[in-house]
């Protein structure tokens, strides 16, 4: 009884294994570096469990590959990387990590809106660049996230409403912002909880001064985020991503922010990881990071605990 892990994961991770006397084999141990399928078919044909990142496609070929296959334990909280359907009619069972990314994610949600609205990216290249030599009142200047001096409460539009959205709502209580939101019919109770006003999806980008992004990627959120929703949305409004890569347009993002259509973009994800649509590295008002949403030492090592539990577990039957 064996696990391969796709690629290496954090130690606490690996202990976990260890403990359990579970033996495993890990296909790329080097951490910026991605496996090749052809491996990662030949690990699944070799042991009873695949331990998965979010990186590799675990589509019906690799599903097939051991008919004795016991499970998938992808270490993410998204799911769109695997073939949920293929994984149902082969009676293969799949295991994710959800809950345990929520507040470094929601954490991180907000250093990307406040680094886009106040351009901490661009004073910092400022800096490091010499170019400061007095102060001036003209310097820089970005947008408020609270009231601030005009006094005019700003609104924060969550899409999707689930773990993530719901602790992003919860930390906008301290700029004293407005929340919108909407989500699949379920999280309305969650809304109503966390005194947030539903609001179909069109009118949250019109009404909203700053739009944060948090549905899974699914074939009807595709895409969501495109040229007509951009042009919807403030010509002032910012948008963050902190989802997944594909629910926004990419090109047509480019597109909006260097014509103005809105005024700036927070990313963690891309539509083409690790690639990223022509111009957009270029735009001065986008700041980008590379998928770290759920980077914290201790939010990684949980994961990987929990994604070796679920391992260990379909190994157990």
């Amino acid at each position: 009884m064996s696990v391969f892990i796709t690629r290496k994961i954090p130690e606490a991770g690996l202990e976990r294994l260890r403990a359990a006397g579970v033996a495993f084999e890990i296909g790329e141990m080097d951490g910026e570096k991605a496996i090749a399928r052809d491996d990662v078919l030949d690990g699944v044909r070799r042991h009873d469990v695949l331990l998965s990142l979010l990186t590799e496609r675990v589509d019906r070929e690799v599903l097939t590959a051991n008919p004795q296959l016991r499970g998938v334990s992808n270490m993410a909280v998204g799911l769109d990387n695997v073939d949920l359907a293929a994984a149902e009619e082969l009676g293969i069972p799949v295991g994710n990590t959800p809950g345990v990314l929520t507040d470094a994610t929601a954490d991180l949600t907000w250093a990307l809106l406040l680094a886009a609205a106040r351009r901490v990216p661009e004073a910092h290249d400022y800096m490091a660049g010499g170019r400061y030599s007095i102060w001036g009142p003209e310097l820089l200047c970005g947008v408020d996230v609270g009231p601030g001096a005009s006094g005019c409460r700003k609104t924060l539009g969550i899409v999707g409403f689930g773990r993530i959205g719901v602790a992003v709502a919860q930390r906008a209580r301290g700029f004293d912002m407005d929340v919108v939101a909407c989500g699949s019919p379920r999280s309305r109770d969650a809304m109503t909880a966390a005194s947030v006003e539903p609001l179909e999806f069109d009118e949250l980008l019109e009404r909203s001064d700053f739009v944060s992004l948090h549905c899974p990627l699914t074939p009807s959120t595709r895409h969501l985020i495109g040229v007509e929703q951009l042009l919807r949305m403030k010509r002032s409004a910012i948008l963050i991503n902190t989802a997944r890569g594909p629910v926004v347009d990419e090109r047509a993002l480019v597109e909006a922010l260097r014509g103005g259509e809105i005024r700036a973009a927070g990313l963690d994800v891309f539509e083409d990881e690790p690639l990223m649509a022509p111009g957009l590295v270029e735009l001065p008002n986008v700041v980008i990071l590379p998928h770290i949403g759920s980077a914290t030492h201790e939010t990684r090592d949980r994961m990987a605990t929990m994604a070796a539990d679920n391992a260990i577990e379909f190994l157990r039957g």
